[in-house]
């Protein structure tokens, strides 16, 4: 009877909270670089044959840079080919939003990618940053150079 009484009183929490308005908070660069650097799954965005796509990815934080795992074959990975000069610009994003208050955060940031290159770059990040799945192929990562950092705080 407790646990019922406890399960109802957070229940209706939840829903007092979800009905509550929100306020939107600005976060300066170094508050949204560190909430990014707190989770470690995100969305990069980029062009891919002349159109925008949106890939969810997993992430480390290298200082303010972000790195990302690449697999052979997939869209992200030609955008950035190992003989290919030029940085590309893209965006990443991840959040943390509770699906019931609607209250958390969201991080945008904008920058130059890269194909990351150096062998002892690639296999410190390899240690650190799984896959999604195994994959045959090469030891492959993008570093993501934030220019433009957003982020937003919404709280109930």
């Amino acid at each position: 009877m407790k646990d019922e009484a406890i399960r109802g009183a957070v229940a209706g929490h939840r829903e007092a909270m979800a009905l509550a308005p929100r306020r939107i908070g600005q976060l300066d660069r170094t508050e949204a670089l560190r909430l990014l650097g707190s989770v470690s799954l995100g969305r990069i965005v980029f062009t891919h044959q002349a159109l925008p796509a949106i890939r969810p990815v997993n992430h480390l934080m290298d200082g303010e840079d972000i790195i990302v795992r690449l697999h052979d074959g997939a869209a992200l990975a030609s955008i950035v080919t190992a003989t290919h000069a030029t940085d590309v610009v893209v965006a990443y994003e991840a959040d943390v939003i509770d699906p019931d208050t609607h209250v958390g955060w969201s991080v945008v940031v904008t920058g130059y990618a890269h194909r990351i290159t150096d062998d002892r770059e690639l296999a410190r990040f390899a240690a650190r940053l799984r896959p999604w799945a195994e994959l045959p192929g090469e030891n492959a990562a993008l570093r993501i150079k934030p220019d433009l950092v957003t982020g937003l705080q919404l709280t109930g």
